[in-house]
């Protein structure tokens, strides 16, 4: 009988960041989104998601408020799917109004995302990856402006531990304080259960933000702190969802039911009677 499985040799994670691995030079394209760019990009990141997941929830969405609003921020989220950058945008654009840039590694493949406001970050060395740090500092210089981050620097398979952080957000949030007077740090955890439905639901959690306005403090130090409370947050969520527990999230879409999930529904409702012979 001939043995159909077989194993596949495949690298899911690598603490090697992809454009050191492909070892290239990759042309700096700064964000440049336009009006007409940035309706295009809303309609094809909204309805990837909501093709993709039963429903997009979110809790405390209130804590996003407790910032100062004088500030640009860092959104900061765990990264372990391909999925994360959308999720952010969607976030971004309909939750938080807020004018969205993005780190993406490999921009250059994918150029046309610089209209919708990401630009690359070369990770080759800490000098290639300078460029993208000093970029998202003059971008935060402007108070309507946020700066979606993953600050792992790499994708990490879910509920890995501890979660660790470069030093890049610190450098960024020193040297925008220095130049703006201050910037909102807002953790985000993110976790993609399936809960009762046919399909992933998309779950956010928005911490309370660090708001900070003395750049008087030490890199890793800043970073060990942010790890922790990070760490903290997303764990919470992960318990709360263990337990069922997500009565407080809100949805910001929800998929209407398939006609399978009505019938289900209906058949629910049919009392068999024992005797009836069905």
């Amino acid at each position: 009988m001939q043995n159909l499985l077989h194993k596949e040799n495949q690298q899911l994670y690598s603490d090697v960041p992809p454009t050191k691995l492909r070892n290239k030079d990759e042309k700096f394209r700064a964000a440049k989104p336009t009006p007409f760019w940035r309706w295009v990009a809303d309609q094809f990141f909204y309805n990837m998601l909501e093709n993709r997941f039963f429903s997009l929830k979110i809790k405390n969405k209130e804590n996003y408020d407790k910032r100062n609003p004088d500030f640009s921020n860092i959104i900061y989220a765990p990264h372990n799917n391909w999925w994360d950058g959308i999720v952010g945008y969607n976030l971004c654009r309909r939750i938080f109004d807020t004018d969205i840039r993005m780190m993406i590694e490999e921009l250059n493949r994918f150029p046309i995302l610089a209209r919708a406001g990401a630009f690359p970050v070369n990770k080759k060395s800490p000098q290639a990856s300078m460029r993208a740090l000093q970029y998202s500092v003059e971008e935060l210089c402007d108070k309507t402006k946020s700066l979606w981050l993953f600050p792992q620097g790499i994708i990490r398979p879910p509920m890995y531990r501890p979660i660790e952080f470069q030093t890049g957000m610190a450098y960024i949030a020193k040297n925008v304080i220095k130049k703006a007077g201050g910037i909102n740090l807002i953790p985000v955890a993110v976790n993609y259960p399936f809960l009762r439905e046919d399909k992933p639901e998309v779950l956010c959690d928005v911490g309370e933000p660090f708001v900070l306005t003395d750049a008087n403090f030490d890199r890793k130090e800043l970073t060990h702190m942010l790890e922790k409370n990070f760490e903290a947050l997303c764990d919470k969520q992960f318990a709360e969802i263990t337990h069922g527990d997500i009565e407080d999230y809100e949805y910001l879409y929800k998929q209407k039911l398939k006609w399978y999930k009505k019938l289900e529904k209906r058949l629910k409702k049919i009392d068999i009677n024992r005797n009836s012979g069905v």
